[in-house]
């Protein structure tokens, strides 16, 4: 990571964000930043909330934390709630996970949990979204090339753009979107 982009880190990650993944890291699990707040630092946008990726189940995530919203622990996502500038923030934190089919074209028909890092990313709509941030040990982790998308302004799918955008139709609206908000 070069030093402009380390810096907008160090500037852009807020304390509970890394207090989180430090919690699951010294519990002895992994624990990124992903999605759209690391894509908006590497645009040097301010995210407008952050996610939080680790191999910990919904229950270890639970254990590790005082305040927890069981929001979507089918789909291995927990809300935890922590103090920030002066209120509760909300952070998602989501088991790595893969995915089955999407027979609805919306949701998968099931999870799987136990999977690497680069499976979970792999799962992701778009490249630029595909990007996971370690805040303790500052580190990028980008299997996709989603860095090389962000300085090109290129929006493109994670794997087969066919098979991505027939899984979930959204996708389309949401590239769309992208081009508009983002550029």
């Amino acid at each position: 990571m070069d030093s402009q982009t380390k810096a907008r880190f160090d500037s852009m990650t807020p304390h509970w964000v890394r207090d989180v993944c430090q919690k699951l890291k010294s519990s002895g699990f992994e624990a990124w930043a992903v999605g759209g707040a690391v894509r908006d630092v590497l645009m040097a946008k301010v995210p407008k909330d952050w996610d939080v990726a680790t191999d910990a189940l919904p229950e270890d995530v639970m254990k590790c934390f005082k305040r927890v919203l069981p929001t979507g622990v089918e789909h291995g996502t927990v809300t935890v709630l922590v103090s920030g500038n002066g209120e509760m923030e909300h952070i998602e934190v989501t088991t790595f996970r893969g995915e089955g089919a999407y027979t609805d074209h919306r949701r998968p028909d099931q999870v799987t949990f136990g999977v690497p890092l680069t499976e979970d990313l792999a799962r992701r709509d778009f490249r630029c979204n595909a990007i996971a941030f370690d805040p303790i040990e500052n580190k990028i982790f980008d299997p996709f090339s989603g860095l090389e998308d962000i300085e090109k302004k290129v929006i493109k799918a994670v794997g087969d753009p066919l098979i991505r955008f027939n899984e979930d139709g959204l996708r389309v609206m949401r590239a769309l979107r992208f081009q508009s908000v983002l550029g």
